[in-house]
């Protein structure tokens, strides 16, 4: 069933030679560094989503959720009290809201490590994607944030008037994950065995062991006993940093983009020279400069 839940953002991927790889991301205290549906609490009671109340409460399990990680029965409560809090939510507010706020939120609380991985993976030919529990209406945005190809993420059921009716339709946690994973492998030709998956947390143990190269990051205790066990990798990410001082950015257009913003870069870099160079007399000196830095510009637009 996973195919109707993972969702094309807009970062589209350019064409791979099968077999194909991807890299996995659980989201939240792996690529940010708290819950992203936490996060939005504050927009949301300003938006008259939700009260006072609800507004100190999710402060508290966001304190909980930060302190030692949650395990499956905490995030059992707290899938059950979400779900009974959105109830009712116009859904095409909850989205505006999110875009309004998403670059002043989220976009500070992203770790500098897990933004330099995607773009390693993306250089290297691989597909992004994340897979997160949190809702889609929030997922989404931050996927196509962070440049990912694909996401994964919890689907609330919207009644015909466009509100939550606060059931849940799709779950993506768990041994869910790891389903979603597969069956991502299956329909888009992913090499298991040649992709890899990070998170934080033991309860996404399924989705780790379900491809070749796994990755513990920032462990609560349960993973570090499981990653020690299975000789999995430990990362240690800890430096938030907007995506605005990181360069090359990953707000930046999408690689099909990127590569037609370089081939106009060079073809100006060309021009330049053939016009600089009816200019001059003396051309070899000169030309030689230019076309170094000719070359220079082109590589730093790539």
């Amino acid at each position: 069933m996973v195919g109707a839940y993972a969702r094309p953002v807009e970062n589209h991927s350019v064409p791979h030679s099968t077999p194909r790889t991807a890299a996995f991301f659980d989201l939240d205290k792996t690529v940010i560094a708290k819950s992203s549906t936490l996060t939005f609490s504050k927009s949301f009671y300003q938006g008259g989503l939700i009260n006072r109340r609800a507004v100190l409460r999710t402060a508290y399990t966001q304190f909980v959720f930060l302190a030692g990680g949650a395990d499956h029965d905490q995030m059992e409560r707290m899938r059950e009290y979400l779900s009974s809090l959105c109830r009712g939510w116009d859904v095409a507010q909850v989205r505006e809201i999110v875009a309004e706020t998403l670059h002043d939120l989220i976009d500070p609380i992203i770790y500098d490590e897990a933004a330099s991985l995607i773009e390693e993976h993306h250089a290297a030919g691989r597909d992004v994607v994340i897979v997160s529990t949190s809702g889609a209406e929030v997922v989404e945005p931050i996927g196509e944030l962070l440049g990912a190809d694909r996401v994964v993420a919890t689907r609330m059921v919207v009644d015909e008037d466009g509100r939550f009716t606060g059931e849940v339709e799709y779950y993506a946690y768990g041994p869910t994950k790891a389903e979603a994973v597969r069956e991502l492998a299956a329909s888009e030709g992913y090499d298991l065995d040649r992709c890899y998956a990070y998170s934080d947390s033991a309860t996404d143990v399924p989705m780790l062991a379900a491809v070749g190269h796994p990755f513990a990051v920032n462990p609560d205790r349960a993973l570090r006993r499981e990653a020690a066990a299975r000789g999995w990798p430990v990362l240690s990410f800890h430096r938030p940093v907007p995506l605005k001082q990181r360069l090359p950015t990953l707000s930046m257009p999408s690689r099909p983009a990127l590569a037609a913003m370089a081939a106009v870069g060079a073809a100006m870099a060309t021009a330049t020279l053939v016009w600089y160079a009816s200019r001059r007399q003396t051309t070899k000196p000169r030309l030689g400069l230019i076309g170094r830095s000719g070359r220079a510009i082109r590589n730093e637009r790539v």
